[in-house]
């Protein structure tokens, strides 16, 4: 058996144990580190805009969400075979695993993957689910998927990714989200594919209150049955839509680096994490896209403590929003019981 991934150490702090973690908000070809996607491209005959693991590294730096997006759209173009997404589930889940991880919900988009033409919904599916397989057996750290829908996808597609989420379901894809740019593409017209999700098993985890305000939040909410918001953090406009938030024990998916990385809020001061926890509403935390933001999970706990976060909060907090079988969450919630929090403070 795997030892357990709650008792390592994290070398960036050595004088303390690690606190488990649960994570639930990252983008898995957003986590591939700058060598690894340099091996990835040799290996699918590609020529990408840099050479060296340095040279992307610079290729990583952006200005905003738009910029993200085109680098985004540049780099996890290598990714590209079923061999490919099974790797880059495993080395992510190994990171994680490093800092503690106990429980990753990981995102991939398979739209994206599909429209090059290079592979079918079917391989992209097995691919990430085999590697979540994979990163159980060897790692002990238990992995679920999550399927992102492009907001500027038409509503087939959409549908489309449904359906295999819903196909998949059994070997591990829990949930439904919708991604990319919120402004001028609202939630609402996608609901009948998170309705099938929803219909099939698969829960729903879009993207909301990043880039757009609580309106973005209510259709969320509303329209697409959210079980748990990514990001939500410009709930704090409409104090009403945070007390419901809070009264409904809706989890929001927190990542501080990237909002700074993204331009959603101006500086780590004004972040509004304190407030969100102020006001009762469970907030997990997540590196969203690790590798593009320069973080990791250890360092995106640290972050949050210094805006009032605990690492036993943000741990009940993923207990909470999981969208795990009931025989995962009891273990979960075990290894929290057992593990002494005040000695990470």
């Amino acid at each position: 058996m795997p030892r357990p991934v709650h008792t390592v150490r994290d070398q960036t702090v050595r004088d303390q144990p690690v606190a488990p973690k649960i994570e639930l908000h990252v983008h898995l070809e957003g986590a591939v580190r700058p060598a690894e996607l340099a091996e990835l491209a040799s290996r699918n005959g590609l020529r990408l805009p840099a050479s060296s693991p340095g040279e992307l590294a610079e290729l990583y730096r952006f200005s905003d969400f738009r910029d993200f997006m085109r680098v985004w759209l540049m780099t996890t173009g290598a990714i590209r075979t079923e061999a490919d997404f099974r790797q880059i589930v495993v080395s992510y889940a190994k990171e994680a695993a490093s800092h503690g991880a106990v429980y990753v919900e990981a995102i991939f988009t398979p739209a994206e993957r599909v429209a090059g033409g290079e592979c079918s919904w079917d391989e992209v599916f097995s691919g990430f689910c085999d590697g979540a397989a994979e990163a159980g057996e060897q790692l002990g750290v238990t992995v679920r998927l999550t399927v992102d829908v492009p907001r500027t996808a038409n509503l087939a597609v959409a549908m489309t990714t449904a359906h295999f989420a819903v196909k998949y379901h059994p070997r591990g894809v829990v949930g439904l989200g919708l991604g990319g740019p919120e402004r001028g593409f609202p939630p609402e017209r996608f609901a009948p594919a998170f309705r099938r999700a929803r219909e099939g098993g698969v829960g729903s985890v879009p993207h909301a209150g990043e880039g757009d305000g609580p309106a973005s939040v209510r259709g969320a909410l509303e329209s697409l049955g959210a079980d748990r918001l990514r990001h939500g953090i410009r709930a704090v406009e409409d104090p009403g839509l945070v007390g419901e938030l809070a009264a409904r024990g809706v989890v929001c998916d927190v990542c501080p680096t990237s909002n700074l990385r993204t331009g959603a809020v101006a500086s780590l001061e004004d972040h509004p994490l304190a407030r969100l926890l102020d006001a009762g509403v469970l907030c997990s935390i997540g590196t969203d896209d690790p590798a593009m933001f320069g973080t990791d999970l250890g360092a995106e706990h640290r972050l949050a403590a210094a805006l009032g976060a605990t690492a036993e909060g943000a741990y009940r907090a993923g207990v909470r929003g999981a969208l795990c079988d009931e025989a995962t969450r009891a273990r979960l919630e075990q290894i929290g019981r057992e593990f002494s929090w005040q000695r990470v403070g």
